[in-house]
């Protein structure tokens, strides 16, 4: 009788316990997601968003048709005038090897087997940069 109830004891215990496959479903529809769950992450992340987007609203065109038309005149006239300003420092030739500098810029420039390498240098703030043209 001893045994019988042991017995119970063990086979009632694994009824009680069972067990399921874990599968994970991702939330967010870039990777595999429901796409039905996008506005909502846009909402909470827009709700979230601690930045002003202000600044970039001017850029976009909320701007009057005189003030474009200015803004793209005075563009052109910019490049037309470092367009000159570059073939008179450079000549028709383009850019030759040589140290050059431009204000606070101080441009270097060498030829390497990869081609013409343009090292900058801001001597206000000291900024580097490198440029690379291919051959």
């Amino acid at each position: 009788m001893k045994t019988i109830a042991i017995f119970l004891i063990f086979l009632s215990g694994t009824y009680l316990i069972k067990s399921q496959q874990l599968v994970y479903k991702p939330i967010n529809p870039a990777f595999g997601g429901d796409t039905f769950n996008y506005q909502w992450l846009l909402s909470s992340a827009s709700a979230q968003n601690q930045f002003d987007d202000n600044k970039g609203a001017n850029l976009l065109g909320n701007s009057s048709s005189l003030d474009s038309f200015t803004q793209s005149l005075n563009r052109q006239v910019l490049s037309q005038l470092s367009s000159k300003l570059f073939q008179d420092q450079f000549g028709s030739g383009g850019v030759q090897p040589g140290n050059y500098l431009f204000g606070s810029l101080y441009l270097q420039v060498t030829a390497t087997s990869q081609g013409t390498m343009i090292s900058i240098l801001d001597t206000n703030t000291g900024e580097q940069s490198e440029i690379v043209i291919p051959k």
